[in-house]
């Protein structure tokens, strides 16, 4: 098997969870901005794509040097080895971006990167007219920033949050990438009960779900490397093997995700079918402010919404203010929310244990952490 400089791509804030999942996977990482870096094989890619819950894509990095004039671009892309990934009849569509950087224009880089590789492949298939492009797809990416272009091949295809079980989604939907860090950063375990008392179409409780499980996120899906000549059917086979043995689907579950909404609550359940967990997490129709339980040690984890994207500020101002409240009752559960609401503390009436700054998409947030007592019982 050869050896690839490889990346998991992931959004700002969340690099050091991706690169835990890496180094779990056992590749040493390397972190940058909304970047892990690591090396491996085929095997690497494959298992990486299947098991990584936090990042967006991996990715095969090519080659990296200074571009401060088109000639540079063309002759430093056409200098990097593509037949070590491209087949002669490899589709291979670039895409590109540009950021500080004197080569400012996005689509001339993109054609002069194309043109590059098709001398190259050319050159080294001895092929005299056009590539015919007829074979599987490799999507590649021409970044630069600040004069420095980086040449990647994608291997996902679809971005990794795509579980293949969201059915339908509300109006303001959390990627499944950023519920399972929310997860994860919770520090819950499968033997602690869960809550989301803003479930929406359920993403939050579906990814604690899987991760209480120990299911691989991508175990369902299909990435676009399956269809490359190098990456063969057995590597992925096996990896789906050894994804499927390290699953765990007898550990019992204690989740619970409600919402004001009944339509949403609907389609949770919907997509909590797709996934499998249609009899293991409970979907219900109910305010926040109505939450009881005689569970102790319990993990709630809620993305209550945004005054700027759903309702207006003084509801969701009240929304918090009944969750601090119902919560003083509940000394042992910890209490996680995700918000972009300023006077957050204030309204819940506590201040944080901690507090981390995420975006969520464009928006940015900071996740709230109030830790419970331990209970007697420990």
């Amino acid at each position: 098997m050869a050896n690839y400089q490889l990346v998991a791509t992931s959004a700002m804030g969340l690099e050091a969870i991706v690169a835990q999942e890496v180094k779990a996977l056992g590749y040493e990482t390397t972190v940058d901005n909304g970047k892990v870096y690591f090396e491996g094989d085929e095997t690497a890619i494959a298992r990486t794509n299947l098991w990584l819950r936090v990042a967006d894509r991996v990715k095969i990095v090519v080659g990296q040097f200074p571009a401060k004039s088109f000639e540079q671009l063309f002759e430093s892309v056409k200098a990097l080895p593509w037949e070590k990934y491209l087949p002669v009849d490899a589709a291979f569509p670039v895409s590109g971006k540009s950021v500080k950087s004197k080569l400012f224009s996005v689509p001339d880089c993109q054609a002069i990167t194309k043109k590059a590789i098709v001398e190259r492949m050319k050159q080294h298939y001895k092929r005299l007219g056009f590539l015919d492009e007829s074979g599987a797809t490799y999507k590649i990416e021409v970044s630069i920033l600040k004069d420095v272009a980086t040449l990647t091949i994608d291997t996902s295809g679809a971005g990794l949050h795509k579980r293949g079980y969201r059915q339908a989604q509300g109006e303001a939907p959390l990627k499944e990438t950023l519920a399972a860090a929310l997860v994860q950063i919770s520090k819950w375990n499968p033997n602690r009960p869960f809550v989301d008392p803003f479930c929406g179409s359920g993403t939050i409780a579906l990814e604690a779900a899987m991760f209480g499980q120990n299911i691989a996120p991508g175990y369902n899906r299909e990435f676009i490397s399956e269809e490359w000549p190098w990456m063969k059917a057995a590597i992925w086979d096996a990896v789906r093997d050894e994804a499927d043995s390290l699953a765990n689907y007898d550990q019992p579950l204690e989740i619970i995700g409600s919402d004001i909404d009944h339509r949403m609550v609907s389609i949770a359940q919907e997509n909590a079918m797709e996934a499998g967990f249609g009899e293991l997490i409970t979907f219900k129709q109910m305010q926040a402010r109505d939450f009881t339980t005689q569970l102790t040690d319990g993990v709630m984890i809620g993305n209550p919404p945004y005054g700027e994207r759903i309702g207006d500020v003084e509801v969701v101002e009240q929304v918090i203010r009944d969750v601090g409240k119902v919560m003083k009752n509940y000394p042992t559960w910890s209490v996680y929310m995700l918000s972009s609401m300023k006077n957050f503390e204030e309204l819940y009436g506590r201040q944080a244990t901690k507090k981390r700054k995420l975006f969520n998409g464009f928006i940015e947030t900071n996740y709230y952490q109030f830790w419970g007592q331990k209970s007697k019982r420990d």
